[in-house]
């Protein structure tokens, strides 16, 4: 049983860190004009507005509606336009469709989100969160997931107006490990994978902490960088076969690639698409844009390989990460004794453990606070429009 004083010091906290994260979803946005709100170019890419109404929609659905006796909701057709794949909770707008929302409003959303945020205010300064704090830290790292999202699907949208608009967007300043210049060796030997601290927050795809033998092995200390990647296109990478897996180079031939997302060949030199406009490719920053298919490829070019995510997660101490997501050489399967939970929670992320390869680390749109060395991202593989790059095992130890 908690002490007055513990029960207070667990509703001040919540209630910070949610004024915090919901203000944080609001800056990210706050350069958009209305326009931009509503736009939906690709399947992958939902509209900001959305993303604002669906994070919202979640409070109200799994805290304030069972947990809260006087909560009335806001709108009786807001379930079915912001429910994402929850089909515990019941129908919804297929995903292709959320482009065509031009109701409810920009200005309607925002005023969900204040009378949301009105009531779990209230609800978090009272309410007893001792048999709650689970749910409440699901919330906020849900929410965090999709202020990463938001920061893709921004650039997604504007970086595909031939205007190429230049908006300020709030990105996690990396401060790396060290300028390490020497591969980071792991020896042979047996290592524990997964989440061991199970008080910590963590997803259910972290849990069950197990062995892992593990070759010998030495990480590249660096990302590699839009000058290593020039390399490989100038070397006619995009065109051989030989690098790329089957489905790599269908895709290749499908959508006619030749450079990572964003990349624009303006009269011989390249360019890409930033948040400051269009810019000269830098040679020294690390790749981003890229998929699977072309990391891998990338990869066999240099008569490398990349980490699996055991190799990542052993050495990830002495890497300097943070700045791309890096693809893993690991398809997203589950842990040993993973279970999915009851209800709506339990199709966060296990129903998702299919044709999908795992990113480990963080990248400059991540949310502060929202990382960890055990924390499994994971996309399709021909997916490039997330803030993705690459790692490689070291030649000194494949």
């Amino acid at each position: 049983m908690l002490t007055y004083a513990e029960s207070t010091a667990i509703q001040s906290d919540f209630a910070a860190r949610y004024r915090a994260v919901r203000t944080h979803s609001e800056a990210i946005c706050a350069g958009l004009e209305t326009e931009d709100y509503v736009v939906q170019p690709t399947a992958d890419v939902s509209p900001p507005k959305w993303h604002l109404g669906h994070t919202t929609w979640f409070w109200e659905t799994f805290v304030l509606l069972p947990h809260a006796p006087d909560y009335r909701i806001f709108h009786e057709d807001f379930s079915f336009v912001f429910n994402s794949y929850y089909e515990t909770v019941g129908k919804r707008v297929l995903r292709t469709d959320r482009g065509n929302l031009s109701r409810p409003t920009v200005a309607d959303v925002y005023r969900y989100r204040a009378y949301v945020d009105a009531h779990m205010h209230r609800f978090l300064e009272n309410a007893d969160l001792s048999l709650l704090e689970s749910l409440i830290d699901l919330g906020l790292n849900h929410e965090q997931q999709h202020q990463e999202l938001l920061v893709y699907d921004i650039k997604y949208i504007l970086g595909h107006n031939p205007l190429f608009p230049v908006i300020a967007i709030p990105l996690t300043p990396v401060v790396l490990v060290s300028a390490l210049a020497l591969p980071v060796a792991v020896s042979e030997g047996v290592y524990t994978i997964g989440v061991q601290d199970t008080d910590q927050f963590h997803f259910d795809n972290e849990e069950g902490a197990h062995k892992v033998y593990l070759n010998a092995f030495s990480a590249e200390p660096s990302l590699i960088t839009n000058g290593d990647y020039l390399d490989f296109i100038n070397d006619g990478g995009y065109q051989n076969f030989r690098y790329w897996l089957a489905d790599g180079w269908a895709w290749v031939n499908t959508t006619h690639a030749n450079a990572p997302l964003y990349w624009h060949r303006v009269e011989g030199d390249w360019w890409c698409y930033t948040f400051e406009g269009l810019q000269p490719v830098d040679p020294a920053e690390p790749v981003c844009h890229v998929n699977y298919y072309e990391a891998e490829a990338f990869a066999r070019w240099r008569g490398q390989r990349l980490l699996t995510e055991f190799e990542w997660e052993t050495a990830a101490d002495k890497l300097g990460w943070g700045q791309r997501w890096e693809w893993a050489q690991s398809a997203y399967m589950p842990y040993p004794g993973f279970t999915t939970a009851e209800g709506a929670v339990g199709e966060y992320n296990g129903k998702f453990m299919s044709s999908q390869m795992v990113l480990r680390g963080a990248s400059v749109a991540t949310p502060a606070g929202h990382s960890r060395h055990t924390y499994r991202n994971f996309f399709q593989p021909d997916k490039q429009w997330q803030f993705s790059g690459i790692r490689l095992v070291s030649t000194h130890g494949k």
